[in-house]
């Protein structure tokens, strides 16, 4: 048997492709405590609301709920704080320009463990949909839907 690090749960936004047009994905690490990390181990994160702002050349997650560890004691964290996202430069201005430049948002799409055990945030440059672009979203998938149950039938 295969031992390694325990399987982490993968923590999603799942409103994120429904509510935004999504331009652009990026993978970056992310400032922690240590109850912080025990606690997305356990799965007890939110990223429902969670955004990234920039400020003073550095890009910080701010919404992002990770509830507090029970066993870390005197050595608890603010569940809601701002916590900074590590990027290259290079990466941070490219994405600085388009924010300002469009009007675009960074939002957080997942947050998971990679091989080596370290917690990466997947971030997503995005547009905001209207509620027509919503619609015509879902009667798209609804007539999907209906084509694929179509040709599983005549089969």
């Amino acid at each position: 048997m295969a031992k390694g690090p325990p399987a982490s749960p993968r923590i999603v936004n799942k409103k994120v492709r429904y509510n935004f047009e999504v331009i652009e994905t990026l993978e970056a690490g992310i400032a922690l405590t240590g109850s912080e990390v025990k606690s997305l181990r356990a799965g007890k994160a939110s990223l429902e609301e969670a955004y990234a702002f920039l400020r003073g050349g550095e890009l910080f997650l701010v919404g992002c709920n990770i509830s507090p560890y029970p066993m870390a004691g005197y050595a608890q964290h603010k569940p809601t704080r701002e916590r900074k996202l590590l990027l290259h430069r290079r990466e941070l201005r490219k994405w600085e320009a388009k924010v300002a430049q469009r009007g675009l948002t960074v939002v957080p799409v997942s947050m998971h463990f990679n091989e080596r055990g370290l917690v990466k945030v997947t971030l997503a440059l995005v547009r905001g949909k209207t509620h027509a672009d919503k619609r015509s979203t879902l009667q798209k998938r609804q007539q999907q839907r209906d084509v694929d149950r179509e040709l599983r039938r005549r089969r």
